[in-house]
């Protein structure tokens, strides 16, 4: 190969080297803007609640449907007193998800309301792509995700 070749390949192996730096490194900061959750000090008892509207009306669910990434088909699970959602094996709802924690996240009723809290999970819960930072009122219609696995609550 000519000199002019292997000083091209080079300097191509350099710039993707920078690239896949440049793309860790903005993966993580994004990853931990993300972490922080706000603040409800001084707000009272509405900042716990969750900003986004329930497109049904906010009427409570009766199922939890898991579309889990490997399976076929999802599987439905009629919502009773509670459900702890997570890979351990005391979870009522158990995910083969390796981003999901043992424990990762509950669902209970609190006044007649549903209500979805994570337990301390690595990679956090999300209900309609909002991080969940403390407990909050889910209604039918709302999409939860813990790490690859959707959970879609119906009535």
């Amino acid at each position: 190969m000519s000199p002019f070749v292997l000083s091209v390949l080079k300097y191509a192996l350099v710039a993707l080297l920078y690239f896949f730096i440049f793309r860790a490194l903005r993966s993580v900061a994004t990853d931990l803007s993300g972490r922080r959750a706000p603040s409800n000090q001084g707000q009272g008892p509405k900042a716990s609640k969750s900003k986004a509207k329930a497109p049904r009306g906010g009427r409570a669910p009766t199922t939890l449907v898991v579309h889990a990434p490997e399976a076929r088909k999802p599987r439905s699970v009629r919502l009773s007193d509670g459900l702890e959602i997570g890979r351990a094996e005391a979870c009522q709802v158990r995910l083969e998800d390796t981003y999901a924690s043992q424990h990762h996240a509950k669902l209970s009723t609190r006044d007649g309301a549903w209500m979805l809290e994570d337990l301390g999970s690595t990679n956090g819960t999300y209900l309609n792509d909002r991080r969940v930072g403390a407990p909050t009122e889910v209604h039918a219609g709302d999409v939860v995700r813990i790490g690859k696995t959707v959970l879609e609550l119906r009535r």
